[in-house]
């Protein structure tokens, strides 16, 4: 039976585990049971919500202690059959997390999709292939850096910024998320600007780069917008897909006159993921559907910034960005807190096929942004490599400035 399998983490005052269970499996479908004639089980039977499996884990007295009562912590799995919903991502979660989600104890983990289901979506249009292509980079992370600072100033500044970036080294630099539409420094302006400079480094160094642009405004425009984007040349396309919603995001992703690839980024996530009682998991929202929803990136924060995720919740997100199925493949993008010092933790974690992500880390180098640049291609060179940062830096200098301002985490294997 085509279906879709939800697994919740349940916090149950009651004790019951297996009554609750059997309460979300018909309370999401058909409502009721044992009180139907049978005549109208047996027609409503194929609709049925399913308890595939009950778990209950340890108790924890924190938990207890916040929520002010005793609860029996579990997890829960329920099928719901496929012909339940159309063939979209809102019936999806409607069906499996809609008015359960208000329940304000219970967080929806993951999401398993039958082929038939998986079926309905078309995933990335480019993928992690598609983007190595583009940068002819096969053999290591790439290193995406930030704009910062360019709120209120003007295209000379831009471009200024983005030259001296991608002459450090940089693969793809994006706008800040909060860079909007205005008059200093406008959407098409900035990717004409972007495309100037780019091949203008291009040429000098042979060095090729992408540049992504937000993407904003009100929803009905976007499409609009997007594709203006694409007849100007856009390379990559950064949306704050969760301020607009990801069949947004899919809707876009699958216009075939929208051939860009697009970056989704986080803002607006963490009031869904961040408590560990009720909302989804990162791993879910941030990997799994992002990339069903098209995302040919994924931005989320790292394991080790002032905005830490939990580590097992960031690699939850790169493996399901990662994946091997019917889709391609999406980038994982740790960020947050990244520096040159970290490139061997991050290889670690996240692997080759990763975007090391970095704002102050590169900005913040003593010779600027190309100091910053070349610091990170240096820790990438060297990790692969199998040579310690610290040797390394011996004879690179960027790399050794790197390290003397923000240290180093050497991985020993």
């Amino acid at each position: 039976m085509s279906e879709v399998i939800a697994t919740y983490l349940v916090h149950d005052a009651k004790g019951d585990l297996n009554k609750k269970a059997e309460g979300i499996a018909l309370g999401l479908t058909v409502g009721s049971w044992t009180d139907l004639p049978l005549l109208e089980q047996e027609q409503l039977k194929a609709h049925k919500g399913r308890v595939v499996e009950v778990s209950q884990l340890e108790d924890n007295e924190k938990t207890n202690h916040y929520l002010g009562k005793s609860v029996k912590i579990g997890k829960i799995k329920i099928a719901y059959p496929s012909i339940n919903f159309s063939q979209d991502l809102p019936a999806i979660l409607t069906t499996v997390f809609g008015k359960l989600s208000l329940d304000g104890e219970v967080k929806l983990i993951d999401i398993e999709l039958s082929e038939e289901v998986q079926s309905f979506f078309s995933g990335p249009s480019f993928g992690v292939l598609g983007i190595r292509e583009s940068v002819g980079v096969f053999d290591r992370p790439l290193l995406m850096s930030i704009f910062k600072g360019v709120i209120g100033r003007d295209l000379a500044y831009l471009k200024d910024q983005l030259k001296q970036q991608v002459l450090g080294g940089v693969d793809l630099v994006k706008d800040d998320e909060i860079l909007f539409e205005n008059p200093l420094t406008p959407f098409e302006d900035r990717i004409l600007a972007g495309k100037d400079v780019l091949k203008n480094v291009y040429e000098e160094t042979g060095h090729r780069a992408l540049y992504a642009v937000n993407l904003s405004g009100k929803t009905f425009e976007l499409k609009d917008k997007a594709k203006r984007a694409t007849e100007l040349g856009a390379n990559v396309l950064l949306f704050n897909v969760f301020a607009y919603g990801l069949d947004v995001l899919q809707s876009l992703a699958e216009d075939s006159e929208i051939s860009v690839p697009i970056m989704a980024h986080p803002a607006v996530s963490g009031a869904s993921t961040a408590s560990s009682l009720y909302g989804f998991s990162s791993s879910l929202l941030l990997g799994k559907l992002l990339r069903l929803s098209g995302a040919d990136f994924s931005l989320f924060p790292s394991p080790y910034g002032s905005v830490a995720l939990d580590r097992n919740e960031a690699i939850g997100i790169a493996k399901n960005c990662l994946k091997k199925d019917s889709l391609k493949q999406s980038f994982p993008v740790p960020s947050a807190g990244i520096h040159p010092g970290l490139v061997p933790l991050l290889i670690q974690d996240f692997g080759i096929d990763s975007v090391i992500n970095a704002g102050g880390g590169v900005h913040g180098h003593p010779n600027g942004a190309i100091g910053g640049g070349r610091a990170f291609r240096a820790a990438i060179d060297a990790t692969l490599a199998g040579i310690s940062l610290k040797q390394a830096a011996a004879s690179e200098e960027n790399l050794k400035l790197a390290i003397d301002l923000w240290g180093a985490k050497e991985v020993y294997k």
